[in-house]
């Protein structure tokens, strides 16, 4: 009696095992990094192949190969790959072969899954693709910064698309399909299925049809980045399964319909940069799912609707570079799942509501609007992960309260250009702080600066310009901010005191960026300034520095801005030659300078040596009509 278990086991094995040897075959010609290698490094013929990272196996078959992200850059032409199969599930991407997409693809007929994507594949995809039929997945998307893309040009996009019947997932992103409306959305049409359809940056051109809505399956759209030249059709509200819609950067125009918003299961809306689309916030779904809206950069207008806070999941909106007024509706404080919210370079007037039930606030931004009033300490309780927040621009007014100082996980503070007062309270703990850029300038803060900010290790941009400080400040006391490359005292009511014993810990200060100290009532050039080498922009204007420009001052090789006006100074000591090549602006005008004008027309562009004694004798006559351009001696 014949065994048929028995002669079944047999067979299977000997299949795998003839499996596991075209893996190994396949292994043997791939070129790869075995030090960044994961996966194939550790294939061998020791342990089952259905044991190894990176495989699948049913039924005694390999039915899935992930190499993903293995470091391959070559050996995949005639690869024993090919012959598998039984094979259903295959992933390449993030790899570098910089090689055509091999035609023998077309030889895996059971394929379900084929991911290519940032594999480095270039050219022309083979038409041989179109005859996995099975496919459910296709991705072939690149990244932007591919300086080959893949090409669907001949086999065009309809070609390669009308067998492939059973696509529920298609990913082109960054593949040059250069189309236009009918002609993509026409190749679509063979898709019933399809549910996920992404093509950002393919050179696609518009209009978008509104015949897109009949792919009722669809739940996501991405189109992003590509020249549509069209309004949104708003045929798109039939899309009862759409849960994703990008169309950023697609030059649309027109009127947005605000019917897809009432979309019942839609979670994503990215219709940003595009600035000649127009549109306003209605009304929303009572149970919806979005979580991300943006519209920044769009000509949406108009109030936010107090129906905002029925956005129970919202965790990202951003409506910034928007033409948005009125006050914020009190309801908005109820959205506590906000992550992200940026209402920059809009018109919204009225007090900030209360943000403190939005306990995952990560990103505040409210820069330039009109919004008014105090911010209270309870306005920022509990907001224990906010990182960034910019209210510059407004006329938010009141004292500072220092509970912002002490928020935990803070790095960016920017109140600049506000009506905020009165004297900035010390903080306590700030060296456990996080905080590493704080903005206060040109506000009407006054009294002393806390020593709390000398104690902020983390800090590198520090601008308390154009206020009322008041009080004497050490320079030496910024030693113990080794990160600090960007500090702005200017036009404050501050004696700054630059005088060290001798060169003592000239060395260990701070390596200065942008170093802006006008009006600060300074004697003399700051000494540490001779150590400085990364200097870009230096402003000692408003003064009363006497005497000589020191020649060192042109040894800052990466300068761009120099203001040294408003000061008593006599001579400009040189020699020039080793002047930034980056320079633009040289600012000396209000001095006792006198003798030749020296000459910058070299690198600067800028130049203003008015109100001063020179001669108006160049060393170069030549220099002359230049000169002229840039100045008024007289």
């Amino acid at each position: 009696m014949i065994n048929l278990s028995a002669n079944t086991y047999a067979a299977t094995s000997h299949s795998l095992h003839h499996e596991q040897f075209l893996l190994l075959q396949m292994k043997h010609n791939l070129v790869f990094s075995p030090h960044k290698s994961k996966k194939l490094v550790h294939w061998n013929q020791s342990v089952d192949c259905c044991q190894w990272n990176g495989i699948a196996c049913s039924n005694s078959s390999i039915i899935g190969v992930d190499l993903s992200e293995e470091f391959i850059t070559g050996g995949l032409d005639n690869s024993s790959l090919f012959n598998l199969q039984h094979l259903q599930n295959l992933n390449l991407a993030y790899n570098d072969f910089h090689s055509p997409i091999p035609s023998n693809f077309g030889l895996l007929k059971n394929m379900r899954y084929l991911n290519l994507s940032n594999a480095g594949f270039e050219g022309q995809i083979p038409i041989e693709i179109a005859h996995l039929t099975k496919l459910d997945t296709l991705d072939l998307s690149t990244s932007l910064a591919s300086q080959h893309p893949l090409k669907l040009e001949n086999p065009n996009m309809k070609m390669l698309m009308q067998n492939l019947t059973e696509i529920t997932e298609l990913y082109l992103d960054g593949v040059n399909v250069s189309a236009v409306g009918k002609e993509w959305l026409y190749a679509l049409s063979s898709l019933p299925k399809l549910r996920v359809l992404s093509m950002s940056s393919c050179n696609l051109s518009g209009p978008i049809d509104s015949s897109i809505s009949k792919l009722q399956s669809l739940s996501v759209i991405q189109l992003s980045m590509n020249n549509m030249s069209s309004p949104v059709p708003k045929s798109l509200e039939n899309l009862s399964s759409l849960t994703t819609l990008q169309l950023s950067s697609c030059g649309l125009i027109g009127i947005f319909p605000s019917s897809i918003f009432q979309i019942q299961k839609l979670k994503v809306v990215d219709i940003s940069d595009n600035q000649d689309l127009q549109g306003s916030l209605q009304n929303f779904p009572q149970d919806g799912y979005l979580q991300t809206l943006n519209l920044s950069y769009t000509n949406f207008s108009g109030l936010l609707p107090g129906a905002i806070s029925k956005l129970k999941h919202l965790s990202m909106l951003d409506l910034s570079n928007c033409q948005f007024n009125g006050t914020l509706p009190i309801s908005f404080s109820g959205l506590t799942e906000l992550v992200h919210l940026d209402f920059s370079l809009n018109s919204f007037t009225g007090p900030l509501p209360s943000l403190n039930m939005s306990s995952k606030l990560i990103y505040l931004s409210l820069f330039r609007n009109n919004f008014t009033g105090p911010i209270t300490s309870t306005h920022w309780e509990g907001l224990r992960n906010l990182t960034s927040i910019n209210l510059g621009d407004n006329t938010f007014n009141g004292k500072v309260p220092s509970a912002l100082f002490t928020l935990p996980s803070l790095q960016d503070l920017f109140l600049s250009h506000n009506d905020f007062d009165g004297v900035l309270e010390e903080f306590p703990l700030a060296s456990y702080t996080t905080l590493q850029y704080v903005d206060l300038s040109n506000n009407k803060l006054q009294g002393s600066i806390p020593m709390s900010f000398f104690h902020l290790r983390s800090l590198e941009f520090l601008q308390l310009s154009s206020n009322q400080f008041n009080g004497t400040i050490r320079f030496d006391m910024f030693q113990r901010l080794q990160n600090l490359h960007t500090l702005g005292l200017s036009h404050n009511n501050l004696i700054v005191d630059t005088t060290f014993n001798g060169d003592q810990g000239l060395a260990s200060f701070p390596s200065f960026s942008y170093l802006l100290l006008a009006s600060c009532n300074l004697k003399k050039f700051p000494n540490f300034l001779r150590n400085q080498t990364h200097l870009t922009r230096l402003d000692l204007s408003n003064n009363q520095i006497q005497g000589v420009i020191p020649n060192w001052v042109w040894r800052f090789n990466i300068l761009i801005a120099l203001n040294l006006s408003n000061n008593f100074l006599t001579s400009v000591e040189g020699p020039f030659e080793n002047l930034s090549s980056n320079l633009e602006s040289v600012d000396l005008h209000s001095n006792e300078l006198s003798g030749s004008i020296p000459i910058f027309t070299k690198s600067a562009t800028q130049l203003d040596f008015s109100r001063n004694r020179f001669s108006l004798i160049p060393p170069n006559m030549k220099e002359y009509d230049k000169i002229k351009k840039y100045m008024n001696c007289i």
